[in-house]
């Protein structure tokens, strides 16, 4: 792999990771209402969802997973309505309290396991790790190796759009101080949520 290829590479997938996604929509809202560490923590689990697609894509089978048609209905049903059942929690959760740093009933552990499933459940997600990152691998070298480099760069650019969509989320906390501008956010949040959900529903395999 040449420098090149890297620099190509890096700003190609920031994009991608900066999309304003539903990963992102949650790590945002978490941090609108438990802080910006619980939300940064709770993205582990999209990170170790990530780790499992590009180890399929590296062996080969995530082409297998996306070409097949049932797999992908599976995936594309749980995905989908995994995704609605977030909007609807988004939409009617509690505004009446600021929240603060608390988990409100919801340990790390819950928050990383809605960040994982959200990840692991988007076909759109495969997608990439099966068309857009063997675009930079050069099938003459060594192929795991420079899987390695792609995937550890990707986690790390993710990290960052997980940080960012944080702060951002935080900030969004004080500027909608009162229940009203609150219950706004999370709806605004949630009708995105949904409509991505209603979207993976409704897609085809290209």
């Amino acid at each position: 792999m040449t420098l090149m290829t890297v620099l190509l590479f890096i700003p190609a997938c920031f994009a991608l990771n900066m999309a304003p996604g539903p990963n992102n929509l949650l790590s945002m809202a978490n941090a609108k209402r438990y802080g910006i560490k619980v939300a940064c923590y709770a993205g582990i689990g999209r990170l170790v969802a990530f780790v499992g697609m590009i180890t399929l894509a590296a062996t080969g089978l995530a082409t297998l997973l996306y070409t097949s048609e049932k797999l992908f209905l599976a995936i594309k049903l749980v995905g989908g309505l995994y995704l609605i059942w977030l909007a609807f929690q988004l939409w009617t959760a509690d505004t009446s309290d600021s929240g603060g740093q608390a988990l409100g009933g919801k340990s790390l552990l819950q928050l990383a396991r809605q960040e994982f499933l959200l990840a692991a459940g988007n076909p759109k997600a495969i997608l990439i790790f099966t068309a857009f990152l063997p675009q930079f691998v050069d099938p003459a070298g060594h192929v795991a190796g420079q899987f390695l480099v792609l995937g550890v760069l990707f986690l790390m650019l993710e990290w960052v759009a997980i940080a960012g969509y944080a702060f951002f989320g935080k900030a969004l906390r004080y500027w909608f101080s009162r229940p009203a501008m609150r219950r706004l956010f999370n709806r605004v949040c949630a009708g995105l949520m949904g409509s991505a959900g209603v979207g993976l529903l409704l897609a085809r395999r290209e």
